[in-house]
């Protein structure tokens, strides 16, 4: 005889125990009377005097006083909201910025006012450093602490590492491949790949990750990553390379090195032809990308003669947005319980999901600019 009360199983919410999605950033200016200001909250306890603050400022002036990486934020959020609801995910994004408006304090009080009670935090850094991790960590955790005592502040995870992850790496090979293609056809094949990150104190990289070291090793991980899947797609092996830009500090600190315009001075010399700089340590195409290399360096490369492209960073490609949906839903899984794939490609495997507690700690010096 049929039972007449039937059970049925509920398939579990994909995205259960997280209510909402937090992009976490590091802000920029959005009109010229900001800029100051905001370099002041981004280097706040270290002394800088406003004079010096003013000439880092004159970068931002060149783009009309506005920092590009507001509007990819807002276009990354869009992208991410649009592809959640085309695979049947119903999770609210929401915005905060550690150096300007939307500050992450406001974002995280609303959303305690919203209801939300536990949420993952993807930051727009792909890699592990004290300012590239830890130091959002710091951030958001002094925000939840902030939150008025009448409400309950939720609980906030982290989305571990994504430098690695198919998707981001996906998005760079992209960007290589378009801005091979725009060299000129007698170039192409001896074109050398320079891969670029920002630069940071060397103590803070000898810090980095849970045994030291890892911000480094990361990026020379994904490079070789894209450098063979670019050699794959074009048949031609190329050599590639690692450089840094957008060093900011006493000039008595040593810094992560080469910069990208002394080794442009020194490829020249090579007679090195022609160049692609890969901008894999940024995610998206703020100041350090359209100043530091669409402006400066590039300028560097035609006085020097070296035909140069710039290849994009990942920004709002398809495959780095679905790597963001994939790393939720692969969190929350994981937070069920459940036993999922961890995609990642390289040589260090996926990353931690929760930081270990000495991971990043070391000198507590921050990047001047975003």
């Amino acid at each position: 005889m049929p039972n007449p009360h039937p059970t049925t199983s509920v398939e579990p919410v994909p995205t259960v125990p997280y209510d909402a999605l937090l992009l976490l950033s590091f802000g920029g200016p959005e009109r010229p009377e900001d800029v100051v200001p905001f370099l002041e909250n981004v280097t706040r306890g270290r002394g800088i005097p406003r004079e010096r603050l003013e000439e880092v400022g004159r970068h931002y002036y060149l783009f009309g006083g506005r920092s590009p990486i507001n509007d990819q934020n807002r276009a990354l959020i869009a992208a991410i909201e649009k592809d959640l609801a085309e695979h049947g995910l119903d999770l609210p994004v929401y915005w905060g910025n550690r150096n300007w408006e939307p500050y992450v304090a406001d974002t995280v009080e609303q959303m305690a006012r919203d209801g939300v009670r536990r949420a993952l935090c993807l930051a727009t850094s792909a890699y592990s450093s004290w300012s590239s991790c830890r130091q959002y960590r710091d951030n958001l955790a002094d925000a939840l602490a902030a939150v008025p005592a009448d409400l309950v502040a939720p609980q906030v995870d982290k989305v571990r590492a994504f430098y690695n992850h198919p998707g981001f790496v996906a998005a760079n090979v992209d960007g290589v491949l378009a801005a091979l293609a725009d060299l000129p056809d007698e170039v192409r094949d001896a074109a050398r790949l320079v891969f670029v990150t920002h630069s940071i104190p060397v103590s803070m990289s000898e810090a980095s990750g849970p045994d030291g070291g890892a911000y480094v090793s990361q990026h020379l991980d994904v490079a070789a990553v894209v450098a063979d899947q670019v050699a794959a797609a074009t048949g031609a092996t190329r050599t590639h390379e690692f450089v840094y830009c957008s060093r900011s500090g006493s000039p008595h600190v040593p810094w992560l090195e080469p910069d990208v315009n002394d080794r442009l001075e020194e490829l020249a010399a090579e007679g090195v032809p022609a160049v692609v700089l890969v901008p894999v340590g940024f995610v998206s195409d703020h100041m350090e990308v359209v100043y530091d290399l669409d402006t400066e360096a590039l300028a560097t490369a035609e006085r020097l003669g070296i035909e140069a492209r710039r290849a994009a960073s990942a920004g709002t490609h398809p495959a780095f947005v679905a790597a963001i949906r994939e790393l939720v839903l692969e969190r929350a899984a994981r937070e069920r319980g459940e036993d999922v794939p961890r995609p990642a490609v390289g040589a260090r495997g996926p990353s931690h999901d929760c930081c270990p507690a000495g991971c990043c700690l070391g000198e507590r010096a921050s990047a001047a600019r975003s």
